[in-house]
């Protein structure tokens, strides 16, 4: 499974459920661009662990932390690195999963993928908690992609 998407911007996300943070890497944005941190706040919210009754439990704040990319808000050209730090893991919630997969999950396509080297905590690096990071590159582009049909206008 790549993790890696995109041609002209490529999106790189990491990380799994319970490691100690998730991520993106956004390489190709074009520098002088100003990011909306409140706008892409509130269409993180969207996505938010425990917001609906069908969503994981786990409280997750999904606070944003750009670790470079960015001078004053304003892309600089070099990529854009930003994390979410995990704070609600319980790990051991997982330990009777490593010989009965789950219905629903992916437990046993990550078997069968990389064997018992697989994380299981939290469904690992096929977690819905991945979504978070493809939130931030989506949330991100969105604004560029309004700035450039402003332009182009």
């Amino acid at each position: 499974m790549s993790c890696v998407y995109g041609k002209n911007i490529k999106i790189s996300i990491f990380g799994q459920s319970h490691s100690p943070a998730i991520g993106v890497s956004i390489d190709g944005l074009p520098a002088g661009f100003p990011i909306d941190f409140d706008e892409l706040n509130a269409f993180m919210r969207r996505r938010m662990p425990g917001a609906t009754a069908y969503a994981t439990k786990r409280r997750e704040p999904d606070e944003l932390d750009f670790l470079s990319g960015l001078v004053n808000g304003v892309t600089c050209g070099a990529p854009l690195a930003v994390v979410i730090r995990n704070t609600d893991v319980r790990s051991s919630d997982y330990d009777e999963l490593w010989d009965i997969p789950r219905p629903s999950h992916a437990d046993y396509t990550a078997y069968i993928k990389y064997g018992k080297a697989r994380d299981l905590r939290g469904g690992g690096s096929f977690s819905g908690r991945l979504t978070a990071p493809l939130c931030i590159a989506g949330g991100i582009c969105l604004q560029l992609l309004r700035l450039l049909r402003k332009s182009q206008v």
